[in-house]
């Protein structure tokens, strides 16, 4: 099994460009069962992608992966379409489950397997599920499978979410697409990701606005055989080299391919805590602080704080000087990381959803162990800058959403290898 091993305290310079949205892409491929044929530029080529493409494929569409162009070209032709989405595709990756809302308005049933993913909590699936019954499906669940049906197809409908979820509005958009007469969603999750995938089926025929959190669809027709889509950039991958440079880069980081605008948020915590920010229309360039203040963060749905840069922001924090506390609203056990950097020199205590945090604290080189996406890439973060070496194990979640981490990072002159 691969591991990454690296030396700790290397300064950073240089520039990373940042590719496209993992979380952007995955829904717009469930959104291709919809569309004759698809062309999807800036796609990062992760495991995720794979996994999902490859699921495309036991569904019966032909897809190419062009990856010199990170391009992938998706056509349905509408033969032998098989609307089962199996345990052994859907297991590693929760976004599978995408292909539920996708099947059900254009073929009227799915079997779907329950998601897996990162082991980050229950996440259940009963929004969306929720979702689609009030469109009109027969639900059941049996032998860990979803089997839906709409024999006569969906129905548009007014639905509120109890709770916002950007899965759940994912699934209720693809669904809503062929749905008879107009949906209204609200308390929807508004995140670039579904403006993306709002874009997406704009360009497949449908009839989408978007209103603070509510989405009304009415008529849509799939009146475009050819779609090519640019997927926007990833932000959480950007969040996450802009704290890396906070931590280290003392001459600059540039990073590109992005647009500011879309990560305010992320921009204001990280300028409050003291890292050196210059942003230009498609470019950040950082510099670290010579002091990192303390901050007390809350993880909240977009326009707030992600969830997904919860872990990378906690390394940032033992750097800081006083108490940090990061409260995390969006999932329960997502502290699994903690364990792993204290085993690294992180004095950091968990009370009930918040982590606090002490610094400044020196952290020494560990042979550690990765549990999900997200605290995979925080260990990466605490090993770069700890004294001597560390050993990461478990990698794969690193691959299932990072593109290229460790050749972006030894072009800014960081020491990291994989064995």
């Amino acid at each position: 099994m691969q591991k990454l091993i690296i030396k700790g305290r290397k300064e950073l310079n240089g520039k990373i460009s940042i590719s496209g949205s993992k979380n952007a892409t995955l829904p717009i491929l469930a959104a291709s069962i919809l569309s004759k044929q698809s062309t999807i530029k800036n796609v990062p080529l992760v495991k995720d992608i794979f996994t999902m493409v490859e699921l495309l494929n036991f569904i019966g569409l032909k897809t190419t992966i062009i990856k010199k162009k990170n391009t992938i070209r998706i056509n349905n032709i509408g033969k032998n379409i098989n609307t089962l989405a199996p345990y052994k595709l859907v297991k590693t990756m929760r976004a599978g489950v995408l292909v539920l809302g996708s099947l059900l308005t254009k073929y009227r049933k799915a079997k779907v397997s329950l998601p897996g993913g990162c082991a980050i909590g229950t996440r259940p699936v009963n929004l969306h599920l929720f979702a689609l019954k009030k469109l009109g499906a027969k639900i059941k669940i049996k032998d860990g499978y979803i089997i839906a049906e709409a024999k006569n197809g969906l129905i548009g409908a007014k639905i509120r979410f109890p709770s916002i979820s950007v899965g759940a509005t994912e699934n209720a958009l693809l669904a809503a697409f062929n749905a008879k007469g107009r949906t209204i969603l609200k308390n929807c999750a508004i995140e670039p990701e579904i403006k993306d995938l709002i874009n997406f089926l704009k360009k497949l025929g449908a009839n989408i606005k978007l209103q603070g959190r509510t989405i009304n669809i009415s008529d849509s027709k799939t009146q475009n055989s050819k779609i090519v889509h640019k997927v926007i950039f990833d932000r959480i991958e950007l969040g996450t080299y802009m704290i890396a440079s906070g931590l280290l880069a003392k001459k600059n980081v540039t990073i590109d391919k992005i647009n500011p605008k879309i990560v305010k948020s992320e921009l204001d915590i990280l300028k409050k805590i003291g890292v050196k920010i210059k942003q230009k229309k498609n470019s950040v360039t950082i510099k670290k602080a010579k002091t990192l203040k303390k901050i007390n963060i809350i993880t909240k749905p977009y326009p707030g704080f992600p969830t997904d840069l919860q872990a990378q922001l906690m390394v940032l924090l033992t750097q800081a000087n006083g108490i940090s506390k990061i409260k995390e609203n969006i999932f329960e056990n997502r502290f699994m990381h903690v364990p792993e950097l204290k085993r690294m020199g992180a004095r950091i205590e968990i009370r009930d959803k918040t982590a606090i945090i002490k610094g400044p604290t020196k952290l020494t080189g560990a042979e550690v162990m990765a549990t999900d996406l997200r605290a995979s890439v925080s260990l990466v973060l605490a090993g770069m800058i700890a004294e001597n070496r560390t050993i990461i194990n478990r990698i794969y979640h690193l691959d299932r959403g990072y593109e290229h981490l460790e050749n972006k990072l030894k072009n800014c002159e960081a020491e990291i290898k994989r064995v």
